[in-house]
């Protein structure tokens, strides 16, 4: 049997990734959304803790893959000159509000199909057609639309090459290895603080343990793309674990077989929805589930395509923009996560009042 080709070797290995992330996620219960709403509903942030730590860890491992000259995190999507704030921002909002909605994030929502969860193999559907339409439908005519009216362009000041955080630092007149490291030390250590200062979260295994292991997934990926996938005449676009554009190119490849391939997004998918599956049976804990009521589909079909719209607008979700984009100290990903985590909390008080007025209320009432 010969040596398997670059793109192979990649897809095998961003499957492996995935199993290793939906098992954990599935046996663990780390989830962005759940993690908001025990925070806004029961004053709990142990899973937020869970969440941060990974945030954490992914910024540390893979900073460490940049500054050792293994991956170029430049390379990243994340990393372009152009900022596209308003897509970050409006994205961020309705992917936040939209999770909420559906039960949960494009990770989440593919943990509990692994488990048997009817309801999410319905809103992966409608979140991936709604990605493919803002990717190359006909919602991208508003997409780019948005991003030739906002986007910033930053080479053009002749100041910065990129959006980077220690781009913008090393401005100042610092050397850019410098501020690079500065940068992510301090942000690592006050994550790192804020979640270990707390008696519950260290004495919680579970969470610390989905912290370490979801947060090393993210340089994992930046390695199978950036290393693995190395190849002089066609390398592999450094990429790493996101969950809203890789659906819909999966129903692509499913439906069609041509003009997608399984690269390393759509193995991941696979991988995440089979280690969930794994995790699931082996647990006793797969469990098929559908609809309560007409309400119910109405309410997850209109989360699943802001979602799918969402996440595209803002460059991922909350794992391809906070968890993998932060890693890479992006500012559009600061701008993202803290638009997904403001949505987030409006859909969790709009569940709760009842209507957006209500939610908005609630939400000034309580800041």
């Amino acid at each position: 049997m010969g040596e398997l080709s670059v793109v192979a070797k990649v897809g095998w290995l961003a499957f492996t990734l995935g199993i290793a992330f939906g098992a954990t996620a599935q046996r663990t219960n780390f989830c962005t959304m759940g993690a908001i709403s025990d925070m806004v509903m029961m004053d709990d942030r142990n899973r937020l803790r869970a969440w941060l730590l990974a945030i954490a860890v992914g910024i540390a491992a893979s900073q460490g893959l940049h500054l050792a000259g293994l991956v170029d995190l430049n390379k990243a999507i994340y990393l372009t000159p152009n900022l596209g704030w308003a897509g970050a921002v409006i994205g961020g909002l309705m992917f936040g509000f939209g999770m909420t909605q559906a039960g949960g994030c494009g990770s989440k929502t593919l943990i509990r199909l692994g488990a048997g969860n009817l309801k999410s193999l319905y809103v992966a559907v409608v979140l991936g057609i709604f990605a493919y339409m803002t990717l190359r439908g006909v919602l991208a005519l508003v997409r780019t639309a948005l991003e030739g009216a906002t986007n910033v362009d930053l080479k053009a000041s002749g100041v910065v090459n990129n959006q980077g955080l220690p781009d913008l630092l090393a401005a100042t007149g610092l050397e850019i290895g410098s501020a690079r490291m500065i940068l992510a030390a301090a942000a690592v250590a006050l994550l790192v603080w804020y979640c270990f200062k707390d008696g519950d979260f260290r004495q919680s295994k579970r969470d610390v343990i989905a912290g370490l292991i979801i947060g090393l997934t993210v340089p994992a990926g930046w390695a199978i793309t950036g290393i693995a996938g190395f190849d002089e005449f066609q390398p592999t676009p450094l990429f790493s674990l996101t969950f809203v554009a890789p659906v819909g190119n999966s129903l692509q490849y499913l439906m069609t077989f041509t003009g997608a391939t399984i690269d390393f997004g759509v193995a991941s998918v696979g991988g995440v929805i089979a280690g969930s599956f794994l995790a699931a049976m082996s647990a006793k804990e797969f469990r098929v589930e559908s609809f309560v009521d007409a309400d119910d589909m109405i309410r997850h079909t209109i989360g699943a395509a802001l979602m799918g719209t969402g996440g595209v607008l803002a460059l991922g979700c909350t794992i391809g923009q906070g968890l993998t984009g932060m890693s890479t100290l992006a500012v559009g990903s600061v701008l993202a996560l803290g638009s997904i985590i403001a949505g987030g909390v409006l859909g969790i008080r709009y569940l709760e009042e009842g209507t957006l007025g209500g939610a908005l209320k609630a939400m000034l009432a309580r800041s």
